[in-house]
């Protein structure tokens, strides 16, 4: 079950390059930065992901990120998503993210798994919402 929102930032992709699939099609690798606030703190979040084009059109994801709040808490994550194109160029992802943190503040978070709704428009601006799944 969906539980309460935990998160939500936007930003900005700041680098891709397409990888050589290992026997398969290539990947593209995306890297992300953008701000938000995390369980109700302001945080500053940078990641990558690195997605595969499956045959029926979808997108596969995985990827992994830290975030930084603004008295030195930070937690890391990593996750796993599907994505779907649009036809105005951008990509909606769907999926699960995992964290990691010692801080107080978030360590709540390293119990739990989050859902995740992100979305990428075709100018490489992102927004995100983070849900505590129950």
């Amino acid at each position: 079950m969906l539980g309460e929102k935990i998160g939500e930032g936007s930003g900005k992709v700041i680098s891709q390059r397409v990888l050589p699939g290992a026997g398969g099609p290539p990947k593209m690798e995306t890297s992300f930065q953008g701000a938000g606030k995390l369980m109700g703190l302001a945080s500053q979040e940078t990641g990558t992901y690195v997605a595969a084009l499956r045959p029926d059109g979808t997108l596969f994801g995985e990827g992994q990120g830290i975030v930084m709040g603004p008295q030195g808490e930070s937690a890391t994550w990593t996750g796993q998503g599907v994505g779907l194109l649009q036809k105005d160029g951008s990509i909606k992802y769907r999926g699960a993210l995992y964290f990691d943190s010692k801080s107080p503040t978030w360590s709540r978070l390293t119990s739990i798994a989050a859902l995740f709704e992100y979305e990428v428009d075709a100018q490489g601006h992102t927004r995100g919402q983070l849900f505590e799944w129950k």
